[in-house]
């Protein structure tokens, strides 16, 4: 074992309660027993006999999203969503690892991300060909596309035997391919006897897998939603088993238990993630819709917590509908990209301002200006698995163009410096002190000294927005440092940022503003930065220090880097300036002017008036 690996266990062991370990050691035993009665031949997992007619009476959940017959003919001409890999690489990699036990299966740096290879595998290809039969009876594609999305499914089932190769790893990437199987029995009417006997046997089995896999304790977050959602859709498949039955009981009883976990009080994501709350949301979209149609649970309570949710995430889009990248996000889709379940949405008119305590979000809307300001937590305790270190960060949009931005995730495996960036303070609009991150990267996906954020102050003084917070991040230095970030907004016409500190010692002090890659950006009059996006404008300043200077695409140390989608990246600017001093003497006073430059005299005054 790696010293890389022995770290890993050791930070796991030691964020493990007393029940967890027990339930970690149960598995290790399990999944080398399983591999011995599989490799000899001695352990077949029996498949009940089934009745057909419960596929008939399953309604279907409603899906949302028009056939493009353009993607259509992509997808039967062999296009696959690859997160941007190479196809020939993850075939490769699938072919080297097809005939080996799922956990014998060793990777390192060199081989694909993972995520990339598990994308495909997760058919959300045929799901949209699923989507385009539904909608399109009398096409002329319609026979092609059935005879495709039938080979298909089949293909893949008899490549991947069970518990063999990658994509058995992960019991979340089992449980999502599930709805799909049920789909493929519902849709698929070319499919002979033992064609239909073959996908309810695979769906059997990858049921069975993710029962006894389940994503508990520290490892509970999106992956266990996952997994109860293809429970629910297995168990109510083979309900008129004793095995079935315990299925949809557990698959019920996670989401509820998820429910109050993942999504805190205010609706926020508990993972403090946008992108993993979207995927979440939308899983149990799919989940309660199916439940319902077939009267099998009573889900009222599920929903209003659901459309809060939702509210919560239209409070962060702009006026083009797009989200601020907020943490991790690998742009997984609950069913396919394009494709959404049926949402449950109410008349909801955003306030300018709102505050989102529990999840820590205060944002400023006027339709023409989104601001977004972090004062929340890590992530989800103990492990943050997909949190960034971004305290006090913010994003701004002007006109739907995307200005000020959070860089986003690139991919989780492959790159680690890439990994430890994207994460990292320094990637964020914010403060980093003496270049370290607010708390610490132990692994990809494991931080340790998480900081605690707060807001102390949000209230609208003579016309101007005052939203002030603080975090403790850098108060575990041996000479500790806390960051105080105060944000006044103007009518939406400008806004100023105060960043002071409170501490001791001497620190390096370092300030980001990270742009997106399709502003242009120049050195306007009087210290004025312009910074340029189609039908968007803004003028950024600091003063009461030297001025910002321009970084893009440095690898030594990383800063200037975007990723718009998961597995790309591309330089863009940063402004980026530093000093070096006590944290008393050391402050920061940025200026934004939307549209134009100010007099910084004139908001000078306008904030002793105020203050």
């Amino acid at each position: 074992m790696g010293l890389e690996k022995f770290h890993f266990y050791l930070l796991r062991l030691k964020n493990s309660s007393l029940p967890e370990l027990i339930y970690r050691s149960k598995q290790f035993f399990f999944i080398k027993k399983l591999k011995n009665q599989y490799s000899s031949k001695k352990y077949l997992l029996v498949i009940p006999n089934f009745d057909f007619k419960i596929i008939e009476n399953l309604q279907l959940p409603i899906i949302y999203g028009k056939a493009d017959e353009g993607l259509v003919k992509k997808m039967l001409s062999g296009n696959l969503f690859t997160f941007n890999a190479e196809l020939d690489t993850i075939r490769s990699f699938e072919n080297k690892w097809r005939s080996t036990y799922f956990s014998d299966i060793k990777t390192n740096h060199q081989d694909p991300d993972l995520r990339s290879v598990w994308e495909p595998a997760r058919l959300q290809h045929i799901a949209i060909l699923i989507n385009y039969i539904i909608q399109n009876e009398n096409s002329e594609l319609f026979d092609r596309v059935l005879l495709f999305a039938k080979n298909s499914v089949l293909q893949w089932i008899r490549e991947n035997p069970f518990l063999y190769g990658p994509h058995y790893i992960s019991a979340m990437e089992c449980g999502l391919r599930i709805p799909l199987f049920f789909y493929c029995l519902k849709v698929l009417n070319n499919l002979t006897a033992s064609e239909f006997q073959l996908i309810i046997d695979t769906l059997y089995r990858h049921a069975w897998w993710v029962s006894n896999r389940l994503s508990l304790y520290s490892s509970r977050g999106n992956h266990t939603v996952a997994e109860a959602s293809g429970l629910i859709f297995a168990g109510a498949v083979f309900k008129n088993t004793l095995e079935g039955r315990k299925w949809l009981a557990k698959g019920h009883a996670l989401l509820k238990q998820e429910l109050d976990h993942q999504i805190l009080k205010d609706a926020g994501p508990a993972e403090q993630s946008l992108n993993y709350h979207r995927f979440v949301l939308d899983l149990y979209w799919l989940a309660i819709d199916f439940l319902k149609k077939n009267n099998l649970y009573d889900i009222d309570e599920f929903e209003e917590r659901l459309i809060k949710a939702e509210q919560f995430i239209t409070e962060f889009k702009d006026s083009h509908g797009w989200l601020a990248s907020i943490g991790d996000s690998d742009d997984g889709r609950a069913i396919a990209p394009g494709i959404r379940p049926c949402r449950t949405h109410l008349n909801y008119k955003k306030p300018e301002v709102q505050t989102f305590y529990k999840s820590g979000y205060t944002i400023f809307n006027d339709k023409k200006v989104v601001l977004t300001f972090d004062h929340g937590p890590l992530g989800m305790a103990p492990l943050y698995n997909h949190g960034h270190a971004d305290a006090l960060s913010i994003t701004l949009s002007v006109n739907g163009k995307k200005m000020l931005i959070d860089p986003g995730t690139y991919k989780y495996n492959g790159e680690p410096e890439f990994r430890k960036y994207f994460k990292s303070t320094r990637a964020h609009n914010t403060i980093t002190v003496d270049r370290q991150d607010q708390a610490i990267q132990e692994t990809g996906f494991i931080w340790s000294h998480a900081y605690n954020a707060e807001l102390i102050r949000k209230e609208n003084l003579n016309g101007v927005w005052l939203i002030e917070a603080r975090h403790d991040g850098y108060r575990r230095y041996k000479k500790p440092v806390e960051h105080i970030r105060s944000l006044f907004i103007f009518d939406g016409t400008a806004i100023l940022i105060k960043d002071k500190f409170c501490g001791v010692g001497t620190h390096e002090f370092e300030l980001n503003f990270h742009l997106h890659p399709d502003v242009k950006v120049s050195k306007s009059r009087d210290n004025w930065w312009n910074i340029h996006n189609d039908a968007a404008e803004i003028y950024v300043a600091i003063f009461d220090q030297k001025n910002f200077r321009v970084v893009k695409g440095e690898r030594g140390p990383i800063l200037g880097w975007f990723s718009h989608s998961y597995g790309l990246k591309c330089e863009t600017s940063v402004l980026n300036i530093s000093i070096t001093g006590s944290p008393e003497e050391s402050t920061f006073t940025t200026v934004i002017g939307i549209d134009r430059p100010f007099d910084l005299q004139d908001i000078t005054a306008r904030l002793d008036e105020i203050e």
